[in-house]
């Protein structure tokens, strides 16, 4: 992964069907500005997800249909994790 590990999720208007490759190709980014774990989202609107490096995402942000970037924060439990017998 590059220095610059994808860390912000933008959205960008695709095809119905779009894959990663796709929104990768059309987007002008390098299978290294992405998170090809996170894949892309569809979000059912016209509109998909990915994570990007930063500096990707500054770069594509004027893009037409295109937005973001977004906070990608890391989600952790609040508290201490419960067995189901402890509740």
């Amino acid at each position: 992964m590059a220095p610059d590990t994808p860390s912000v999720l933008v959205t960008a208007q695709l095809p119905s069907g779009a894959t990663l490759n796709d929104a990768v190709r059309r987007l002008g980014l390098t299978p290294e500005e992405v998170d090809t774990g996170y894949g892309v989202v569809d979000l059912h609107n016209g509109s998909y997800a990915l994570l990007v490096t930063q500096a990707a995402a500054e770069r594509i942000q004027r893009t037409p249909g295109v937005k973001g970037p977004f906070a990608n924060p890391k989600i952790e439990p609040f508290g201490p994790v419960q067995r189901p017998d402890q509740e």
